[in-house]
C-alpha cells in the first residue's frame, strides 16, 4: 500500500476504532463483546490497522491546561523558497509544537503549539523568526479552546 493510498474500511473496523479512540486501553476481550465478534476477529482486525498504519500507536489523552500549558498558539510561517525541508525538520525537533502543516495561502506553514509562559512563547517565536529560512510569521494566540479532539472517524 502506497502512502497516499488509504485502507477500504468496513462498519466492524469502524467500532472498533471509535472504542480504541474512547478508550485506548480497552482489552481485545472488551471490544469483542461490545461489537459482537470472537476475540480472534478483533486481533485479527486490529493487527490489520496496525499493519496498514491506520492505528500508527496508542496514548492517553491530555488536559494540557490542568497539566500547565495555558497558552495555545497558531502560527502562520512564510519559507524562503527551497527551504521546507529544514522548515520541517525544525518543527519536528520542538518540543512545544502539537500540530504542523504545510498549507495553500499567504502563508507556507502553519503551527499549532501549546506554552506554559508567555516567556516560554517568546522564545519560541524568536527563535523561530531566527532561522535564516523563515521569512515571516504571524502568531495568534488562542483565547478560549472550542473544541480540540483530532479523534476523527
Amino acid at each position: 500500500m502506497t502512502d497516499s493510498a488509504h485502507l477500504e474500511i468496513d462498519e466492524l473496523d469502524r467500532r472498533i476504532l471509535s472504542i480504541l479512540c474512547d478508550e485506548s486501553r480497552a482489552s481485545s476481550r472488551k471490544i469483542a463483546q461490545r461489537c459482537k465478534v470472537s476475540v480472534g476477529t478483533v486481533l485479527a482486525r486490529i493487527k490489520r490497522l496496525e499493519q496498514a498504519g491506520v492505528i500508527r500507536g496508542y496514548t492517553a489523552l491530555l488536559d494540557h491546561e490542568k497539566l500547565g500549558y495555558q497558552l495555545t498558539v497558531i502560527a502562520e510561517i512564510s519559507v524562503s523558497k527551497g527551504k521546507f525541508l529544514e522548515m520541517e525538520q525544525a518543527i519536528r525537533k520542538h518540543p512545544n509544537v502539537c500540530a504542523a502543516y504545510d498549507i495553500t495561502g499567504l502563508t507556507d506553514v502553519f503551527v499549532v503549539a501549546k506554552f506554559r509562559t508567555r516567556d516560554e512563547l517568546g522564545k519560541f517565536t524568536k527563535a523561530m523568526l531566527a532561522m535564516p529560512f523563515v521569512d515571516r510569521m504571524n502568531t495568534h494566540l488562542v483565547l478560549t479552546t472550542i473544541e480540540e479532539d483530532f479523534r476523527l472517524l
